[in-house]
């Protein structure tokens, strides 16, 4: 994947990330949701829960929540976050 940026200026290399691998199915799999800490931001996760689990048999939730939507999730936060869950959600509230 290559992540464009507003200034024109193309990224180096080593800040490029790679593409996830798609998944197939979402049966079994851990569902992260990060909250971007936004008003009603979380009833809008737990929507997307509530649909995906109505659909799919989602084995887990793993939930991380920023400290404000002005500024990033910690990377701590992010790579906890990757290391349990299968595929994450993240949306904005308001």
């Amino acid at each position: 994947m290559i992540i464009l940026s507003p200034e024109g200026r193309p990224r180096p290399a080593s800040e490029q990330v790679a593409r996830a691998q798609a998944l197939l199915d979402l049966n079994g799999k851990v569902l992260g949701v990060l909250d971007n800490g936004k008003p009603k931001g979380d009833l809008l996760a737990a929507r997307f829960e509530e649909l995906l689990r109505e659909r799919y048999d989602i084995s887990r939730v793993v939930r991380r929540t920023k400290i404000s939507a002005q500024q990033s999730a910690l990377k701590e936060h992010l790579a906890a976050l990757a290391a349990e869950a299968d595929f994450i959600i993240n949306g904005l509230g308001d």
